[in-house]
């Protein structure tokens, strides 16, 4: 029985329906949670050890929490969600109200209550079959498919077969092996509804499915490793070679494609406000290689995160500066990348450099002290003086607190900070070894795989303890303590890098790669931080490679000799095969023996006739051969 039955199309959409709210609101609920309520601080990185780092944390607080950190996206999400829930709780009243689907019901068919007389239903029968009649409604199958089930409701309670069937099987044509439904609401299928459902039709196949697949594909064909784009490793192919130097990769950075239509100045006043920025900053800069907007705006802004100079920018330029900080960790780890490909260690070296200087923001002048808290250029000076004067920050953590220099004028906060920060700082002791795995032999062969060993250790953690964030009080961001591990040629060519991001106590680390030819060979092995200046670690690791015709001739032991001689169960398998095949062909050939014979009492009248004629012939000639042999013959004739 087929039908448009409306119930069928609200619990299809129902269905649907619930597969997106569900989920949506799940997540809605814990992001909104998170928002108002709260999350614990070090999830979000505002974690404040020191008093310079309190401004940090607050404003890590302040974009994790509350209305404002849900973000454009959320609050879509949140509106179509919203929308889709009305929509389904009125879609959910219209099925209480509507009854069940496909329930066969003659009286709600007609349009009446039971009990009734035969008058009443003959009477509602003919206000119904006239009204939805197929000749009053040409090409309205729903009209038809109305007119249909009247009739059927009408047999149902006035034939007496048609209403036994009803009332024992549900439908008055009897037992029904399958019944079927459209499950779309009639409105669709009214004539009036035609050009509306065509027309949505070919917006919805022709225009919003082909705009989605061609919005998704541009979108993902825009990026590559790391979530950064194409055109901007195109741009770092083009812009970094191995002359590229630190004091000219803001410019570098700056010219990134992520940053493009967002500090790309637009009106008159965004040009004069970049003109300023540039007028402050200029004696800092480096001239640029590109006389670009965005390059020019992005490496101004740059270079007032480098010398701490954010104070003297606009709320406008503060977004725009913290919109490409937050970006600048991934497109630094990808100008190192580059430089990887192009094989160029000085320029990798350049690069990790210039994450350090971003991540404390110091520039090149910089004393390397300025990393500690309250150390301005006065108490560096002070640090710095006489012979005992220190000028690295790695030798000023290993003094003892009460001989460390630039304290003594330091309010008592001030000072706890420092010598807080100099129990944050890595205090790292790096030792390496080289050798071949496997080998008793302590000689390095050509061709052998040499296993460089490095061994980080830092020293001011306890054991079990863990490697946090980085004191990074300028950086708005969290950075977690890593290590860049390279192994290069003196020539500068790389031979392995790769960052070390384990926070444990004692870190090992292997650099694998085959000897070279024969010949003593000086290769330089780079540890540097991504975050602090001064605590690069280099060390020049020697290998001696020996001729491999030098290698004594290695001879078998008996017994693994004796081993290789025995048969591998893949061939005692194959093998066993092999005899039961020759046992098959052996009883095959005892069978051919006896061939001839049987063969011969298979002949016919006229082969044994044939078979005589040829034994006289042979008598008569004085051939005295086997006669088992001449039957052989004939049998292989």
């Amino acid at each position: 029985m087929l039908q448009y039955d409306n119930q069928a199309w609200n619990f299809f959409a129902l269905t649907w329906l619930s597969l997106y709210l569900l989920p949506s609101w799940w997540i809605i609920k814990g992001k909104l949670q998170k928002a108002l309520i709260g999350t614990k601080d070090s999830e979000i990185g505002a974690i404040a050890r020191t008093s310079v780092e309190k401004k940090k944390a607050n404003e890590l607080k302040r974009n994790a929490r509350g209305l404002k950190a849900l973000g454009a996206r959320f609050w879509t999400n949140f509106i179509l969600t919203i929308t889709l829930t009305v929509l389904f709780i009125f879609i959910g009243s219209s099925i209480q109200s509507g009854g069940e689907v496909n329930t066969f019901d003659p009286y709600a068919i007609l349009g009446l209550q039971p009990p009734v007389e035969n008058k009443a239903i003959k009477k509602a029968y003919r206000e119904l079959s006239l009204k939805f009649h197929p000749d009053k409604n040409p090409n309205n199958p729903a009209a038809e498919a109305k007119f249909l089930m009247v009739k059927k409701g009408y047999e149902a309670l006035t034939d007496p077969i048609a209403k036994e069937n009803w009332e024992k099987h549900g439908n008055p044509d009897g037992k029904q092996s399958l019944e079927v439904s459209i499950g779309l609401p009639s409105w669709l299928l009214h004539p009036d509804f035609r050009n509306l459902v065509l027309m949505a039709y070919l917006i919805v196949m022709v225009g919003v499915i082909p705009f989605c697949v061609w919005k998704y594909y541009s979108d993902s064909s825009k990026y590559g490793e790391k979530d950064v784009m194409y055109d901007t490793y195109s741009w770092f192919h083009h812009s970094l070679d191995e002359t590229t130097l630190v004091k000219s990769m803001p410019d570098t950075l700056a010219g990134c494609a992520e940053f493009r239509d967002r500090i790309m100045p637009k009106t008159q006043e965004d040009k004069n406000e970049t003109r300023q920025l540039l007028d402050k900053f200029k004696s800092q800069m480096q001239k640029p290689r590109y006389n670009h907007p965005v390059v020019i705006k992005g490496s101004a802004l740059l270079h007032a995160h480098l010398t701490r100079q954010t104070d003297v920018l606009s709320n406008a330029l503060k977004e725009d500066l913290h919109y490409m900080l937050k970006r600048s960790g991934a497109l630094i780890e990808a100008m190192i990348t580059v430089c990887q490909h192009q094989e160029s260690l000085k320029t990798v070296l350049n690069g990790i450099q210039f994450s350090q200087y971003m991540t404390q923001a110091c520039w090149l002048k910089d004393n390397n002290l300025m990393q500690l808290p309250h150390f301005t250029s006065v108490e560096v000076q002070h640090v710095m003086k006489g012979k005992t004067g220190v000028k690295s920050l790695s030798k000023y953590i290993n003094i003892p607190d009460d001989e460390k220099k630039g304290l003594a004028d330091m309010a008592e906060e001030h000072k706890e900070d420092v010598l807080t920060c100099c129990k944050i700082v890595p205090n790292m002791t790096i030792d390496t070894k080289i050798f071949v795995d496997d080998d008793e032999n302590p000689e390095v062969y050509e061709g052998d795989l040499c296993t460089v060993r490095v061994n980080l250790t830092r020293n001011h953690l306890e054991e079990g303890q863990k490697a946090g964030q980085v004191h990074a009080p300028f950086y708005p961001f969290p950075r977690m303590e890593a290590w860049w591990v390279i192994l290069g040629t003196k020539e500068g060519k790389i031979i392995s890098i790769e960052k070390v991001t384990k926070p444990d106590r004692k870190v090992e680390h292997d650099i694998k790669f085959l000897a070279p030819r024969e010949g003593t060979y000086n290769f330089d092995l780079h540890v540097m931080s991504n975050s602090y200046i001064g605590l690069d670690y280099k060390e020049s690791v020697e290998l001696n490679t020996l001729d491999a015709s030098a290698l004594p001739e290695y001879k078998i032991h008996p017994d693994d000799a004796e081993l290789d001689d025995e048969p591998t169960l893949f061939e005692e398998m194959m093998s066993a095969n092999v005899e039961e095949d020759s046992e098959d062909e052996d009883d095959d050939s005892d069978n051919d023996d006896d061939k001839p014979a049987e063969a011969i009492k298979e002949l016919s009248a006229q082969e044994r006739k044939k078979l005589e004629l040829q034994k006289q012939r042979q008598a008569a000639a004085g051939d005295d051969s086997d006669d088992d042999s001449s039957v052989e013959e004939v049998y292989a004739d």
